[in-house]
Parts: structure tokens; C-alpha cells; sequence
């Protein structure tokens, strides 16, 4: 029996404010020559997994890190498409509506997030956050969605078992296969109706229906 949800952000309950998404724009701006795939996870380990001084630092970072080469003028355009991300990123209309209805059905609620500091500031004046009975944000954890240990934590900190426990999220590897891999059960949101997966949903709308 369901006891606690645990949410992604970043395309469950946030649609992101640029498009492409604002990783694939940093490979395109990085002329990173690796399949996406495998870029995306060293890319949010280097830049999502600490807390930085400034966008800048960050990605300086990353750069660093994949031990790659760009002119100056990138790094301003790297930063500005981070900041247009976060600042236009909004809650999709059915968030705030679904989330009330589950907490006041009595569910548990959770965010694990790979996200950074920055964006994190810009998604608290625009979604409250308050709602959630436990934040797991990978800047102040040093931990991805992808490392078990992420999902652990939130099983000890809040006296849950694997099987009290959903997890929604919009991406088969980062979010369904890694609860999975913990032992939990996780639950395709599909909102553009586009993956073939078996355990999925189409909107929030639809998962409060189901539970």
C-alpha cells in the first residue's frame, strides 16, 4: 500500500522554461562529442552535486571536469540560458491542484531533484515547497537521483519501507529505472504521450485518480 510519493521536478511537476532542454543546450554549447546519454550524467554530477559561488564557478567546473576547451564568450552564454531556464520555468497547471489533494488524502510527499542552487532559489518563488514532507535536493546532498543512496536516505529519514513507496518522474532512466534499482516502484508520467512504457500516467490528474 502506497504510503508516500516521491516527486521529480524538472518535467513531473516543472516545465522547463527553454527548449531544447537547457542540458542539451549545454552539450550543444560545450561541442561535447559524446552520446547524451553519457554526458548527462557527468554533467549533473559535476555541476548539480555541490554548491557554488556563481553560475560562472559552475560551469568553469564542468568544463574543467570533462577536460574540454571553449572560448569566454560561451560561458556567458551558458549562464544566460541557465538563468532564462530558471526564470521561466514554471509548474505545469495541474501541480499545485493534485499535490494539495494528495497531501490531504494523508500521502507522504517528496521532492528528489537533480537540480543546482540557482535554479532551486528562482523554483521557491514560483512553487511551495512547504507542501513536501522531505526536499532532497542533489547541490545539498552530493547525491544524484541515479545513486541509490539518494532513495535510501529518504527511506531512513522518514521511517518508510521500499514498499510504501512511488516514485513519479517524467524520465525511464533517471527517475523510474533508479527507484527501481533501490527497490522502488516507479510510475511514468507521460505527459506529451510519446514513450512506450507500461506503468505510466499522463498527468498528475491521472495518478490522484489512480490511488
Amino acid at each position: 500500500m502506497v504510503k508516500a510519493i516521491i516527486f521529480d521536478v524538472w518535467g513531473t511537476l516543472v516545465e522547463t522554461g527553454v527548449k531544447p532542454s537547457p542540458s542539451k543546450q549545454v552539450k550543444y554549447f560545450l561541442r561535447a562529442r559524446e552520446r547524451f546519454g553519457d554526458f548527462i550524467v557527468k554533467f549533473e554530477k559535476s555541476f548539480m552535486t555541490q554548491e557554488y559561488e556563481s553560475l560562472q564557478e559552475a560551469f568553469e567546473q564542468v568544463v574543467k571536469e570533462m577536460d574540454l576547451r571553449i572560448p569566454d564568450f560561451v560561458y556567458e552564454k551558458l549562464v544566460g540560458m541557465w538563468n532564462k531556464n530558471a526564470i521561466l520555468a514554471k509548474p505545469y497547471d495541474d501541480s499545485e491542484e493534485v499535490l494539495k489533494e494528495l497531501k490531504d488524502k494523508g500521502y507522504k510527499l517528496f521532492i528528489i531533484a537533480n537540480i543546482d542552487k540557482f535554479s532551486y532559489e528562482q523554483l521557491k518563488q514560483k512553487m511551495d515547497f512547504s507542501i513536501f514532507d522531505g526536499v532532497y535536493l542533489s547541490y545539498e546532498s552530493g547525491l544524484l537521483k541515479n545513486d541509490k543512496e539518494s532513495y535510501e536516505a529518504i527511506l531512513k529519514d522518514n521511517k518508510l519501507k521500499k514498499d510504501d513507496v512511488l516514485m513519479v518522474g517524467d524520465s525511464i532512466v533517471s527517475d523510474i529505472k533508479s527507484a527501481e534499482n533501490a527497490g522502488i516502484t516507479g510510475l511514468l508520467i507521460d505527459r506529451r504521450e510519446t514513450r512506450d512504457y507500461e506503468n505510466k500516467v499522463k498527468s498528475l490528474r491521472e495518478l490522484a485518480d489512480s490511488l
